[in-house]
């Protein structure tokens, strides 16, 4: 048996001011919850501006206005999503374990995890800003080249994060062919 590493202090001072960076990363998690309040905000403020206009709008207007408001949700939830686990990841522990709301994935969504939720929470805002687009060409009499060139790139650009989203989820099955590899002592040096 090995004797086990004598370390120098220095050594272990620059390790404890390492750990302690983490800490770096709350201002962060905290301004996240400052930009959640500012889409509540917008959120109150779109359904305040749509209220009085529900009666007499048609079908393709409250259409618009629920999709504003499911995309400020999604939204929401996605900076929810990083706060909780990013915090928990890279910062601390939220010592919450005997709260009844306490959502079911806090302390089980490692970086793996928390970046597909990420992606999936992306293309979902993605499809329905292309959808609230293309409700939007509908009720117009005339597309204009502007219109054709901002749906295009939309288009693009939801094609771009579904196919992000996809090659990550085929990168972490393969990592977990690996790990799984590992594990069996596949790779034994």
């Amino acid at each position: 048996m090995q004797a086990p590493h004598k370390r120098h202090p220095m050594e272990r001072a620059l390790e404890s001011g390492l750990f302690l960076s983490r800490w770096l990363m709350a201002p962060f998690y905290v301004g996240l919850v400052v930009a959640l309040g500012m889409l509540l905000v917008v959120f109150v403020e779109e359904l305040v501006i749509a209220l009085p206009h529900v009666i007499g709008a048609g079908s393709e207007e409250i259409i618009l206005v629920a999709l504003t408001l499911i995309d400020l949700s999604l939204a929401g939830n996605l900076v929810l999503i990083v706060v909780f686990s990013g915090y928990e990841n890279f910062v601390s522990k939220i010592n919450i374990e005997g709260h009844e709301d306490r959502p079911s994935w806090m302390g089980t969504l490692d970086f793996s995890g928390l970046k597909i939720k990420l992606v999936g929470s992306i293309v979902a805002i993605s499809a329905i800003s292309l959808l609230r687009a293309f409700m939007t060409l509908t009720q117009q009499a005339e597309m204009t080249a502007m219109d054709e060139t901002r749906i295009f790139w939309l288009v693009m650009l939801h094609l771009t994060f579904v196919s992000s989203g996809v090659l990550f989820a085929l990168m972490d099955w393969v990592a977990s062919f690996s790990e799984k590899k590992d594990i069996h002592g596949g790779n034994k040096p």
